[in-house]
């Protein structure tokens, strides 16, 4: 995906087992646990391309998340900064190919971010 692309999306849930039957069958998602993210299905939208998770609820992750594809995190932080945004969380491994980070906008936004390549099976 091309630098600026939403590439994932986390909804926050209380009750996997719940919410993974519910999506299932609101919006035909295929939902599963991907070896390597126990704790985390998946899920991936009928058109094969549209994906995400479902996290577990928790303080400071109470609505939905959107993670946007950068060529460079630690340049999009910097950015953040410069622009009025706050980051949340530097940037974290993945796995040994991919990143992650959290922000804020000026709103208080809170924004993913994703670089790299993940292999999910």
């Amino acid at each position: 995906m091309p630098h600026g692309d939403i590439t994932h999306i986390d909804i926050p849930v209380s009750n996997t087992e719940q919410a993974i039957a519910f999506y299932h069958r609101l919006f035909g998602w295929e939902i599963a646990e991907i070896p390597g993210f126990e704790g985390y299905p998946m899920w991936r939208a009928p058109n094969q391309v549209s994906g995400g998770g479902l996290a577990p609820r928790g303080e400071g992750f109470t609505q939905p998340r959107s993670y946007v594809e950068v060529d460079s995190i630690e340049e999009t932080l910097a950015k953040v900064a410069e622009l009025g945004g706050t980051v949340v969380m530097d940037k974290q491994p993945i796995s040994e190919t991919s990143w992650w980070a959290i922000f804020t906008d000026a709103d208080g936004n809170t924004i993913g971010l994703y670089e790299g390549v993940t292999d999910a099976g």
